[in-house]
């Protein structure tokens, strides 16, 4: 510790030396000289104190000893480039490459300037051109700039290339394996993704971003089999990969494998910071399982987290309603709602709840409030349409019928059974059966949903007749 003090102390007095130096220099003395270096030592000094007119004035006086100096001029350039003067920079590094052309800091300067003056093509050019120049650690830095400035001139398949061509020269380059698996999902450039990444692994099989990049490739083109066995490689690599947990646990969702997917998704919670996203897909799970107090309980715990309450006190409505738990359910959407008034698919489920308990005037209230909300959505009119006929409304349930088919802009064929049905209700037998006979025509299968409202409607002789006839004719 001592020796290192020493060498501290040593380092102190050394460039409190060169700063008298360099202040004689600007006096005027005529002893004084510093070497190019040294100057360099003084302009770094100011720099890293962020004195970057004291910076600029010893770079100038470094160019009035060292006018041929590119490194210099390079370092007045970047200084300016601070004070935005690019114009000036871009001066500085032409001068610059006629004494070192092979500099690659002037390419990445203009590259800056050309950009802040919104000068991406003649960028690309310059950045294009300099690939031709350089080698090794040096093109790959230049390529990492291309894809920046692909990205800025939003030619987002050319970022995507100039990340592949890094992988391609350097295949277990980090920063390009981190970003080349957001630009792949973003471009949806899948298949050359895996590809790509099958190439690396058969030389690197030990790179974990390799095989999760392998992984979220399959899984942007639904291969969530294939995705799985990629992710698993990663975290046998790295067991606490927690971005690969979380995926996988996506992918068994897609899978409607939920059991698997909450073993997956639980391990994310203990190894990263808990985030209300995997709360909420967990609790997602349950709810599919049809656990709805696990579900409820993942729900809360996401609602700790997460700024939109009123949307996770909404699934734990849900939770209850499927649970015929009507009385929770309003507790918890009246809650809802007053984060968020007039929600649609709030109104909605309040309305199911309150029909569901027999309050049809209350539950028709939320339903017209739905249908106003959302006029051309099927939704909200067909529970209005569906709490009408259970009020026994038959003929106010057929004008609902027509607004829904002027709002919407379609003679839906799911109207014509709820016609059938208010016919019905009015005793207009023959109406009903030609509105029925339109329906079972049009679209045969959505008969199911009328029998749901109206499971008697199968008992009716004429009904089953006229069935059995549309059947024959088919």
């Amino acid at each position: 510790m001592r020796e290192f003090s020493h060498q501290s102390e040593e380092r102190k007095e050394d460039i409190e030396e060169l700063l008298q130096r360099y202040e004689n220099l600007k006096n005027g003395q005529s002893a004084s000289y510093l070497e190019e270096e040294e100057f360099e030592r003084i302009i770094n000094y100011f720099e890293s104190r962020e004195a970057f007119k004291k910076a600029l004035q010893a770079t100038e006086t470094a160019i009035e000893q060292f006018p041929y100096s590119a490194g210099l001029l390079i370092k007045k350039a970047d200084l300016v480039l601070n004070n935005r003067a690019y114009d000036i920079a871009l001066e500085l590094l032409d001068k610059a490459s006629i004494f070192d052309g092979n500099n690659i800091d002037i390419y990445i300067l203009k590259t800056e300037a050309l950009l802040a003056l919104d000068r991406q093509e003649e960028a690309v050019v310059l950045l294009e051109e300099a690939l031709n120049l350089f080698e090794g650690d040096e093109k790959i830095e230049l390529l990492f700039e291309l894809a920046d400035v692909y990205d800025d001139y939003e030619s987002f398949d050319k970022v995507f290339d100039c990340l592949k061509w890094i992988l391609e020269l350097e295949p277990a380059n980090e920063e390009a394996l981190y970003k080349i698996c957001f630009w792949t999902d973003y471009t949806g450039r899948n298949a050359e993704s895996i590809e790509l990444h099958q190439k690396i692994i058969n030389e690197f099989p030990y790179s974990e971003l390799a095989w999760f990049n392998l992984g979220a490739a399959y899984q942007g083109i639904k291969l969530y089999e294939k995705a799985i066995d990629a992710y698993k490689y990663a975290i046998v690599i790295d067991e606490k990969f927690d971005y690969a947990y979380r995926n996988i646990g996506d992918a068994y969702i897609r899978l409607r494998k939920y059991k698997d997917a909450i073993e997956y998704l639980e391990r994310v919670l203990e190894l990263a910071k808990p985030e209300d996203v995997i709360y909420e897909a967990i609790g997602y799970c349950y709810e599919k399982l049809k656990n709805y107090a696990q579900a409820r309980f993942y729900f809360r715990k996401a609602s700790h987290l997460n700024d939109d309450k009123g949307a996770l006190l909404y699934k734990i409505a849900l939770t209850y309603y499927k649970e015929d738990k009507f009385e929770l359910c309003i507790r918890q959407l009246e809650a809802a709602l007053k984060i968020k008034n007039n929600h649609p698919e709030y109104l909605l489920l309040m309305g199911q709840s309150k029909l569901a308990l027999g309050l049809d005037k209350e539950a028709l209230q939320y339903f017209l409030n739905v249908v106003r909300l959302r006029p051309k959505q099927l939704m909200g009119w067909e529970a209005l349409i569906i709490g009408l006929y259970k009020a026994e409304q038959f003929e106010q349930g057929l004008d609902q019928v027509q607004q829904a088919i002027l709002k919407i802009g379609a003679d839906k064929p799911l109207f014509h059974y709820y016609k059938a049905l208010f016919y019905f209700g009015l005793g207009r037998s023959k109406q009903a059966l030609i509105e029925l006979e339109e329906g079972l025509r049009k679209a045969p299968r959505q008969l199911k949903k009328i029998v749901e409202v109206e499971p008697g409607l199968l008992q009716r002789p004429s009904v089953a007749a006229l069935i059995a006839q549309v059947k024959r004719k088919r």
